[in-house]
């Protein structure tokens, strides 16, 4: 019972302190954008939710959120080694899952495009309404990929250098690295 307890404790802090990066990250990338001279936040999270669309926002999300968990667990000292490697290399995964999730929705916004303009009678009276279609639909493609693919990279030497780190000081303290 007292595992299952603890187990759950460090669930629920770990967690916590995810949500509570995760939100200050948030926070500071806006104050930093209106300090750069953007819109307000507000603005920036409707062109957000209209250009990227809520299920991509939804899913890079949880997928920053559990590599964050990872990175937590994985700075848990009172786990051994071999438990850090796999909150490291689950936390490699998530972050990796944002790379693809990125790629996947550019590979969907340009398919979205070229359908549009595929079922698209071109005439002099149409282009303008044809390539604002395409426009919109490439937007989502890159926009996605400019966002995902820096996120995951940030995401990836988080984990490893905090992995690295946690391995140094580990070894320091006499304690033997997992893979030796």
């Amino acid at each position: 019972m007292a595992t299952i307890t603890a187990g759950i404790v460090a669930f629920a802090s770990g967690g916590s302190r995810a949500l509570s990066y995760f939100l200050g990250i948030v926070v500071l990338a806006l104050a930093l954008a209106l300090a750069m001279g953007a819109p307000e936040p507000g603005e920036i999270l409707a062109w957000a939710g209209r250009v990227l669309g809520g299920v991509f926002i939804s899913c890079l999300t949880l997928l920053i959120l559990a590599t964050l968990y990872c990175w937590q667990r994985l700075l848990d000292g009172r786990l051994r080694p071999q438990q850090r490697q796999a909150w490291h290399e689950a936390g490699l995964h998530a972050a990796n899952g944002i790379a693809t999730l990125a790629l996947t929705y550019t590979l969907f916004g340009i398919s979205l495009g070229i359908g549009e303009l595929a079922g698209q009678n071109l005439t002099p009276d149409t282009v303008q309404e044809v390539i604002r279609g395409l426009t919109e639909r490439f937007s989502l493609a890159f926009m996605t990929t400019v966002i995902g693919l820096p996120a995951s990279a940030l995401l990836r030497a988080l984990l490893s250098i905090s992995a690295a780190w946690v391995e140094a000081k580990s070894t320091a303290k006499g304690v033997i690295p997992c893979g030796s």
